[in-house]
């Protein structure tokens, strides 16, 4: 029996990220190929990806528990930053939907990027997420924030009880270094899973 890991991404597609549109949209498809590696790497996992881009008028889910072999490059028009940014409902949604297609023996990592903070939820509450976030860390989920350098993005991380948090400067180096540095954490997480060695809990991103 694989063991599968899911990988949920949630990313903003709020106005602002328009500043740094390019480099988002690179860093969510060579994340996608991260994933696909892993896959090849590790083959005693069965990799699944959840993709989810939002915003105050849409959440797409571009990829929905699907094999990593078969994700592919997102195309340009799949990802045009407008409007607010509905966090919590977004994380909300992705994370329950999640939870409903795993088992107990099922591995989650949660990756949450965003450059702006709560302004546009109508269902999901900080409250009802801390707890969400609370009550899937007892079941091995780990979750990380990753936010702009305008936001106090450890702040914002302790108030939703993630331990994991990543802060970058929103410009083309800093979200290409962001990236670059989220995917290598990413890899170290499945050497981890494949050596059946736990991460230390807030060591997520340190530097191998």
């Amino acid at each position: 029996m694989k063991q599968k890991v899911f990988n949920l991404m949630i990313v903003d597609e709020s106005g602002s990220m328009s500043i740094i549109h390019q480099q988002a949209f690179s860093g969510m498809n060579e994340t996608l190929q991260t994933v696909r590696t892993m896959q090849k790497q590790f083959p005693d996992t069965d990799q699944r990806v959840t993709l989810v881009t939002f915003d105050t008028g849409h959440t797409k889910w571009h990829y929905d528990n699907t094999p990593a072999a078969q994700t592919h490059e997102l195309g340009w028009k799949d990802y045009q930053p407008g409007g607010g940014t509905p966090l919590y409902d977004a994380i909300g949604m992705a994370v329950s939907k999640v939870n409903a297609q795993t088992d107990k023996d099922s591995k989650v990592l949660v990756t949450i990027i965003t450059d702006g903070e709560e302004n546009s939820s109508r269902e999901w509450t900080l409250t009802m997420i801390r707890n969400l976030v609370e009550k899937l860390k007892q079941q091995g989920w780990t979750f990380t924030l990753i936010g702009t350098d305008n936001l106090d993005v450890e702040s914002m991380a302790r108030t939703m009880a993630i331990d994991e948090h990543m802060e970058f400067t929103e410009d083309a180096v800093g979200t290409s270094q962001m990236f670059a540095r989220e995917r290598s954490a990413r890899m170290r997480y499945n050497a981890c899973l494949d050596a059946g060695v736990t991460m230390e809990s807030g060591s997520f991103f340190d530097e191998a």
